[in-house]
C-alpha cells in the first residue's frame, strides 16, 4: 500500500529524548516499511527514517530557536499533504483534531489516532461536527468521555520487540520512575512507596516548561530525601539499563493514562509495574502476571511484598506476545485496507444552512 504517515512538527521522529507520540510513529513507520509498504513520513526536517521523508519544516519544533509562531508550520504542512493525498491509498495523522476539516473534504482514505487526553469538553466540538471522520484510540478506556464518536478501531501500541530487552547480570537495587514530572504522573507518590518501602527510588524523568512551577514547588523540596535520586531526562538507549536494574516501575497516576508507553518500555525489560488503577491499566497490565494494579498507596506498599513471585522471564513473553511493533503494524494495515476498499467518491458541496 502507499501510506502517509503525517506526524506532529514540535518533535523529530524518532524524539532526540521525550515524546511519545513521535515514538510511536516512528516505530509505526519502521514496521510499515519493514512489511513492503510505500510509505511516506510528513514530518520535521532533522527526522530520521527508512521511509520517504517529506520535510514539513527544517527541525522539530521545540528545538528550533527561530520560530516566532508555532503554529504556521503544522497548518502550512496540513495543506502540503492536501495537495499530495491523491498519491496515497491511506493517509494517517496524528495530529488530534488539526486535519478534520480539511481533509473531510477530499476523498482518499484518512484515519487519525488520538493520542492524548479526550476528557476536555472544548474539544469534543470538532468531533462532533466532523462525525463521520475514523478515530484509532489506543485504549477502549481512552474513548469512554467520546464514546459517540466514529471510532475505527483501538490499536494498542508496540515496540520493536529487540529495541529494549532485559540486561543480563542486572542487579535489582531500586525502583524506578521514568517519563515525565506532572501533577497527573504523581511521582510524589512514587516518592512516598519507596520511603515506605526502604527502597531506593531512582527518578528518570522530564521537566516540561509547563510544569517547572510544579517542580520546583512540589517535587524539589522531596528529592533531597536520602532514598531518592533525580536522573532527569534520558534517552532511548539508556532506558533498558536504567528499567532492568529496577525490582519494578512505579507508575503511581492520578489521571485517565490514554495508554502509558513506560509500562511496555518496562515490561520489554522483563520488569514488572505497579500501576494505579486508572485509564490504560487494566488493558496493559495483566494483574499478578506483568505486575500490580492497585488503587491506593498502601495497595502498592503490599504489592512490593509480592513481587518475588512474578517471573521476570514471563514478563518479557507477555511483551513479546501483546506489544510488539510488528503487531501495532499489522493491525494498522487491517485498517488501512478496510479503509481503501470503502473509498468513496468526491464528497459533494456542503448546502449552506
Amino acid at each position: 500500500m502507499r501510506i502517509a504517515q503525517i506526524a506532529p512538527l514540535f518533535e523529530a521522529v524518532p524524539p532526540k529524548l521525550y515524546g511519545g507520540t513521535e515514538r510511536i510513529v516512528s516505530y509505526l513507520t519502521e514496521e510499515l516499511v519493514a512489511l513492503g509498504h510505500d510509505v511516506t513520513l510528513f514530518a520535521s526536517g532533522d527526522s530520521v527514517t527508512q521511509a520517504k521523508l517529506a520535510a514539513m519544516a527544517p527541525r522539530a519544533l521545540r528545538l528550533d530557536p527561530d520560530i516566532g509562531d508555532p503554529m504556521a508550520p503544522p497548518l502550512m504542512a496540513l495543506e502540503r499533504v492536501f495537495r499530495r493525498a491523491h498519491e496515497f491509498d491511506a493517509l494517517h495523522f496524528h495530529m488530534d483534531y488539526w486535519p478534520m476539516s480539511l481533509f473531510t473534504r477530499q476523498p482518499t482514505p484518512f484515519v487519525s489516532t488520538l493520542h492524548g487526553r479526550l476528557d476536555l469538553p472544548e474539544i469534543w466540538p470538532h468531533y462532533e461536527l466532523h462525525a463521520d471522520a475514523p478515530l484509532i484510540s489506543i485504549s477502549d478506556s481512552q474513548r469512554k468521555p467520546m464514546a459517540w464518536a466514529n471510532w475505527s478501531a483501538t490499536i494498542h501500541h508496540g515496540l520493536p520487540e529487540r529495541l529494549l530487552t532485559p540486561r543480563e547480570g542486572a542487579r535489582p537495587s531500586y525502583f524506578a520512575f521514568l517519563g515525565r514530572v506532572s501533577p497527573e504522573k504523581r511521582v510524589d507518590r512514587a516518592i512516598e512507596i519507596a520511603g515506605r518501602c526502604g527502597v531506593p527510588l531512582k527518578i528518570a524523568a522530564k521537566v516540561d516548561r509547563a510544569d517547572r512551577d510544579y517542580f520546583d514547588e512540589q517535587i524539589r523540596p522531596l528529592l533531597s530525601q536520602p532514598h531518592v535520586e533525580f536522573i532527569g531526562e534520558i534517552g532511548e538507549h539508556q532506558k533498558a539499563e536504567f528499567l532492568s536494574g529496577a525490582h519494578a516501575l512505579l507508575f503511581p497516576i492520578g489521571w485517565p493514562e490514554p495508554f502509558g508507553l513506560v509500562m511496555i518500555e518496562s515490561m520489554a525489560c522483563g520488569v514488572p509495574v505497579i500501576a494505579f488503577n486508572h485509564g490504560s491499566v487494566p488493558e496493559v497490565i495483566e494483574d499478578g502476571r506483568t505486575g500490580f494494579i492497585v488503587d491506593d498507596i498502601e495497595g502498592a506498599v503490599r504489592a512490593v511484598d509480592r513481587l518475588p513471585g512474578l517471573s521476570r522471564a514471563a514478563v518479557r513473553q507477555r511483551f513479546e506476545e501483546r506489544f510488539t511493533a510488528r503487531r501495532m503494524a499489522e493491525d494498522h494495515v487491517a485498517l488501512y485496507t478496510k479503509l481503501a476498499r470503502g473509498r468513496v467518491p468526491p464528497m459533494r458541496a456542503i448546502a449552506a444552512e
